[in-house]
């Protein structure tokens, strides 16, 4: 099998997903604009070969890279980043390539425009915010609020992230809205939900079968730590709600999704709201069909005592995990643990510009026992993760709370 990833260096625990292709007996073949004497030790075993460009977002530069490979391998069976940004450029690939696995060009926008995604969510009977595209225009756009009342919550109809993201309080704000925005045509509005994100992750098979699932709960409002630089902490659950698991896989369905590592997020509705749920239930909000961001994929491998590269890798190879002799199935269920412990990983992160009341090596030593990961994010993750991150694995979530409250408790 020819496989090639995109980027394989970044983020930097991503060498993982192409050690385990390796091990599978996978040519792992890499495409960055890195050079190869600057990749780590971990990247460069990780590759069957390694392809240079000047520029990863120059397409006719990794086309070549592509063709290279093509020529010296043979057929090309995957390309994947499993990385937001470069979805787009994957699906172009595979398209070009003629790659019978993952996306193609033509499918990419119900995954990368949150407009498209409604019709789906729609299409599989699944709850989410209402909305309208803000190139509808204003008229329209004022009779909507009408119905779904202020405040409204503005974002870009394609975007990672809350980057772009603004919340509306009130007529004059939308009229703002409208007036200085130039490129308002490429946004949509939604009614506005309270509650916590909370994401279903997951590893799907080719028929739509989860693999593999686990739940991540992220602060209700993203867009206001990105936005007001505020304190990042978010957690990976120990276990997943069975509404979670319900309507996580009624969306793989909705979306027609295979062969592939999904983050799927969700309101969980801090109180009843007409039309959408109860109180605890969970309502649609977007879906990424790629690994949560960050170092989620190794904080879940932390809660759940496993190895969710291994899974993706044998899921590309087998279409099944390899674990399966360990886990316990059952009747049409996602793959579990039992035998294994099950615990909560917590994330904190510091930023620069903020005076702390407990120095980072009082962090350090207080949870030494728990610390899994200890280290400065990168520059191009600050804005919205912080500068200095801290995650632990912990027993019960009183302790995340404690945790989270000790390392951003301010001087």
């Amino acid at each position: 099998m020819n496989f090639i990833f995109i980027s394989p260096h970044f983020p930097h625990t991503y060498w993982e997903f192409c050690d385990r292709l390796k091990r599978n007996g996978v040519n792992t073949l890499g495409i960055a604009d890195t050079p190869y004497d600057s990749l780590s030790n971990e990247v460069k075993n990780s590759l069957t070969e390694y392809y240079k460009v000047d520029n990863l977002e120059d397409y006719d530069q990794v086309y070549r890279a592509v063709a290279f490979f093509a020529f010296k391998y043979g057929k090309i069976d995957w390309i994947e980043s499993n990385n937001e940004y470069w979805l787009e450029q994957d699906a172009r690939l595979r398209t070009d390539f003629n790659v019978g696995t993952g996306l193609k060009t033509d499918g990419i926008s119900a995954i990368k425009e949150k407009s498209e995604m409604k019709k789906y969510y729609l299409r599989g009977d699944i709850p989410t915010a209402r909305q309208i595209r803000a190139s509808e225009g204003s008229d329209q756009v004022l009779d909507f609020a009408s119905v779904v009342g202020y405040p409204l919550i503005c974002k870009p109809d394609i975007g990672v992230g809350a980057g772009g993201t603004r919340k509306i309080h009130n007529y004059d704000e939308l009229y703002d809205f409208f007036v200085q925005t130039n490129d308002v045509e490429n946004y949509v509005i939604e009614e506005f939900i309270t509650g916590d994100i909370c994401s279903y992750d997951a590893i799907v098979n080719s028929h739509g079968e989860p693999l593999f699932e686990s739940m991540t709960v992220w602060p209700p409002s993203i867009m206001d730590i990105v936005n007001k630089q505020l304190d990042l902490a978010y957690y990976v659950d120990k276990r997943i709600p069975e509404p979670l698991k319900v309507i996580g896989r009624k969306t793989i369905e909705a979306f027609n999704v295979k062969s592939r590592f999904i983050h799927l997020e969700y309101f969980r509705l801090d109180s009843d709201r007409e039309g959408l749920g109860k109180k605890g239930d969970f309502v649609a909000l977007e879906v990424n069909m790629r690994p949560a961001g960050g170092y989620t994929p190794d904080m879940i491998n932390y809660a759940h005592s496993t190895d969710v590269y291994k899974i993706w890798a044998d899921m590309v190879c087998y279409d099944k995990s390899k674990l399966a002799s360990q886990f316990q199935h059952n009747a049409g269920n996602a793959l579990s643990l039992p035998w294994r412990n099950e615990y909560y990983c917590a994330f904190a992160s510091r930023r620069d510009i903020y005076s702390y009341a407990h120095s980072d090596e009082e962090v350090k030593q207080r949870y030494q026992d728990q610390l899994v990961m200890c280290e400065r994010m990168p520059e191009i993750l600050s804005g919205a993760m912080g500068n200095q991150m801290f995650t632990v694995r912990l027993d019960d979530y009183s302790q995340v709370e404690e945790f989270v409250k000790f390392v951003h408790q301010k001087a």
